[in-house]
């Protein structure tokens, strides 16, 4: 457990009795605290009035412990005050997960080639929601288990199923292994079982702070394993019935799903230069159901149109990236891509085909060791698209999971929206970027200021006794400005009783919006004003103009903003 951090306290928090003249008037506030100032010989200065209706004390930041005491001693011995306290610091609880192989997930964290999916934490974990892994199916892994809901075997073909019947409501991975060369069509060759769909549901959704293995995205969503690859893969038609009943649609013969998910990963894919309408159909079905399909670009470092499902209509197409921010050496690419994720590299490009000579950037994940049959569970890194795909369905069902309106569209529209672009190349294209988990979570939960903003980030140095502005040139809108405009100013100064500042409209009218006060000592002016002016017309250039009416401090603009 993280001890937390022991800050000064630098205001307290004035509560007057409902009948003291203190409890309405800021004016009445303001000659109290200069009171209790004068009382303690201390530099206190009213603030603000909270919400609540309390009055916000400042102190200064060089205030110690025994003054602290003595203003709220202060405070409290007068009859008209009701409450004092402390105004406390605040952290954030999310911390780095105690999973013992958590460092070996830089697809989560780093910030050159991770996600930033930990910021993330503080507001979501994915409870709610289920995410369907339409794959080789499940293979036992106790850092999987609790995590893990009923799903369905839909391998129609006993052969390729291996489990003595075609479909069932078990979907226990049987092995995908292929005994020989040429088993599974000229040019295949033979290969162990990938547990694949293992690996892939670890990554979205692994049991996380149980002291053991590795962190999922979304910890707290449920993993419903979809079994469509057996022996030499899986066919469309099976495929398709279990996007339908992934989603919550009716297949027949298949009992109705009892947990429907919301998102869907679909880590497969082959050539086909159109989208077959047996898998459009499916898709376009498990969206108007509200299902988030999430769909890998492929590995065959070609265009992602000649591949499918990655062309067809109503997914988010993801390519992959490597522990460098480059495209994977592997990745598929073009225009259809909508956004990149880790999908790692195992391997350099130059490096023989089927080794492992990096495994420090592949994607680390849940696995098992049987060669053919299911074995131990254990934990290996992989590579692909296939391990992209499911960090973007993770991000999924959290975002879905912190605001369960969203619809597939608006998903898709946030997390291409909230992408970085890549810090190294990506030829043929790559989507928007990599998907950034923190900036997407916060641009959905976070409730924009009405109307249109304008803003004017460019740094402004503020000099002893000087006058400065800056300016920001208002278009496209009609009429005049609103009678409650928005000023949002973010100042940085070591004195602002120092500072004068004034909105100042396009035909040259000046609004005070702060006076100078001798006994504000406090640093900054992070506020936002409140200004009538309907009176002014909304096009033009704005300035916000600041004053520095003394010296011995100094400081600069750092932004200010105007919401019409």
């Amino acid at each position: 457990m993280r001890a937390l951090p022991s800050a000064p306290v630098e205001k307290v928090i004035v509560t007057y009795k409902s009948k003291a003249a203190e409890a309405g008037s800021n004016t009445a506030a303001k000659s109290d605290t200069a009171e209790k100032a004068a009382k303690t010989g201390e530099k206190l200065s009213f603030e603000r009035r909270l919400a609540g209706g309390g009055a916000l004390v400042d102190l200064g930041d060089s205030a110690s412990k025994q003054d602290v005491t003595e203003v709220m001693a202060a405070f409290r011995a007068d009859p008209s005050v009701a409450s004092v306290e402390p105004d406390i610091r605040a952290y954030a609880m999310a911390v780095t997960p105690n999973d013992t192989d958590y460092s070996k997930q830089w697809d989560l964290f780093e910030p050159t080639g991770g996600m930033n999916v930990p910021a993330a934490w503080d507001k979501t974990t994915g409870s709610g929601v289920t995410v369907a892994v339409i794959d080789t199916g499940y293979a036992a892994h106790s850092d999987l288990a609790t995590n893990v809901v009923s799903g369905y075997d839909f391998i129609s073909t006993s052969a390729d199923a291996r489990d003595g019947n075609g479909r069932d409501a078990d979907a226990k991975d049987e092995g995908d292994w292929n005994a020989t060369d040429n088993e599974c069509g000229t040019g295949s060759k033979a290969s162990n079982s990938s547990w694949h769909g293992t690996h892939v549901a670890g990554t979205i959704g692994a049991v996380t702070n149980n002291t053991k293995g590795i962190a999922g995205i979304a910890y707290n969503a449920k993993i419903q394993p979809v079994r469509v690859l057996g022996k030499c893969g899986g066919s469309s038609a099976d495929i398709a019935d279990a996007i339908t009943w992934a989603s919550g649609g009716t297949v027949p013969g298949v009992p109705a799903n009892a947990t429907p998910a919301k998102v869907i990963n679909l880590s497969l894919g082959g050539a086909s230069a159109t989208c077959p309408s047996v898998y459009q159909t499916a898709i376009n079905g498990a969206v108007s159901r509200g299902t988030t399909v999430v769909v890998a670009a492929g590995n065959s470092n070609a265009n992602a149109s000649g591949f499918t499902p990655a062309n067809c209509a109503n997914v988010i197409n993801v390519a992959s990236t490597s522990r460098e921010g480059n495209r994977s050496y592997y990745s598929n690419f073009g225009a259809i891509v909508d956004v990149a994720a880790p999908g790692g590299e195992t391997r350099r490009s130059t490096d023989t085909p089927g080794t492992v000579t990096t495994p420090e950037n592949g994607i680390y994940s849940t696995l098992n060791s049987g060669a053919t049959t299911q074995s131990a569970e254990n934990f290996k890194p992989y590579q692909g698209t296939s391990m992209a795909a499911p960090h973007i369905a993770g991000l999924a069902a959290l975002l879905k999971s912190a605001k369960g309106t969203l619809t597939p569209a608006e998903i898709e529209s946030a997390i291409k929206a909230n992408a970085r672009p890549l810090p190294g190349t990506c030829t043929g294209g790559c989507g928007t970027g990599i998907a950034d988990t923190a900036k997407t979570v916060d641009a959905v939960t976070t409730t924009p200021p009405a109307g249109t903003v304008f803003t004017n980030a460019t740094d402004v140095t503020i000099a002893d006794n000087a006058t400065v502005s800056s300016s920001i040139a208002v278009t496209g809108r009609t009429g005049n400005a609103p009678a409650a405009l928005k000023v949002g100013v973010d100042i940085k100064h070591t004195w602002r009783g120092d500072l004068v500042i004034d909105l100042v409209a396009p035909d040259g009218t000046v609004r005070n919006l702060k006076a100078s006060s001798s006994s504000d000592s406090a640093d900054n002016v992070l506020t936002t004003y409140t200004v009538d002016a309907s009176s002014e017309v909304a096009n033009g250039t704005w300035k916000l103009q600041v004053r520095d009416v003394a010296t011995g401090d100094t400081g600069y603009i750092n932004s200010w903003s105007l919401t019409f």
